[in-house]
């Protein structure tokens, strides 16, 4: 029995550097970085997260916030479809890039959205500057997210909106705003809340827990090749955030090293839209997670 289990410890030895070559093909399966929670500030909004050196950015359904980097409300607009040609009602998740907020706007009603709109925003004043043309042959049916590939000087956008519509992220050109093409993401998340390019990949956030269960939701991240399709990795399940509610939208912050993901907690959601409360609740809570980002390799 001695020789035989020497055997099969010299076997596996001995055929561990092939196996590790081997593993090699799947190690954009595995997670790339591990987050480990700091804090949470309350804010206004209720839909995203976006971060520059200073300041920030945080959007309401109907209304886009400025806050310094020790939680102070700086600004704020309110009114922010003023000067849009097409009416909205609703904005999901933000990002901001060389003094502007990139805004993804639409006409949204339980569960449904409509004439979606790429809008630019002044990140000082927070108003509105221009738009992107939106390209409905992409078969976006839904926007719930936008980012700015700093890299490629693209733009991508994500969808709530299931089937079909929410199998891809969408990408635009930065610099002439056309449209390019859309990537199929293998397997696909439930319910993409938010997108964010960081590191070479894309970032998204899902509300795919069960509030009614406290199932946490999850971050994933999505291998970006020319492919027409991409990976997709769960990087965290969002375990240590209070009461599970809804999350939404999310950044990084560059200068921290901070992964910035925006929650709300206590209202029921419906088709997307708030209906009532949880038990201990009588309004919803609106809160930005702090996490440290280390990676994987270097995080013993």
């Amino acid at each position: 029995m001695r020789r035989m289990a020497a055997f099969l410890i010299l076997f596996l030895l001995s055929a561990t550097p092939a196996a590790a070559a081997g593993l090699e093909q799947y190690a954009d399966q595995l997670p790339k970085y591990t987050y480990t929670m700091k804090d949470a500030f309350a804010v206004k909004g209720r839909q995203g997260i976006a971060v520059d050196d200073k300041y920030y950015y945080v959007s309401g359904s109907k209304a886009i916030y400025k806050y310094d980097k020790k939680g102070n409300l700086v600004a704020s607009n309110e009114n922010p479809f003023e000067g849009y040609a097409i009416p909205s009602n609703h904005i999901g998740d933000i990002d901001v890039f060389n003094g502007e907020l990139f805004i993804s706007a639409e006409w949204f009603m339980d569960g449904v959205g409509k004439d979606i709109q790429i809008a630019i925003h002044d990140a000082d004043t927070l108003k509105f500057k221009r738009t992107f043309k939106f390209e409905p042959s992409s078969g976006q049916e839904e926007v719930s997210g936008i980012c700015v590939d700093r890299d490629k000087r693209t733009v991508w956008m994500s969808s709530w909106v299931g089937e079909n519509s929410g199998r891809y992220l969408y990408e635009y050109s930065l610099d002439s705003g056309k449209y390019l093409r859309k990537v199929h993401l293998q397997p696909v998340p439930q319910w993409i809340q938010g997108v964010y390019y960081y590191d070479g990949a894309l970032y998204v956030t899902a509300d795919d827990g069960e509030a009614d269960y406290d199932e946490p939701d999850n971050l994933y991240r999505v291998n970006i090749t020319d492919k027409t399709y991409a990976t997709v990795t769960r990087e965290m399940a969002f375990t240590d955030v209070k009461r599970h509610g809804e999350i939404e939208g999310l950044a990084v912050d560059a200068a921290t090293g901070e992964l910035l993901v925006h929650f709300n907690r206590g209202a029921r959601i419906i088709l997307g839209m708030p209906k009532g409360f949880y038990d201990g609740y009588d309004k919803e809570i609106s809160e930005v997670y702090r996490f440290a980002m280390k990676p994987r390799a270097a995080s013993k």
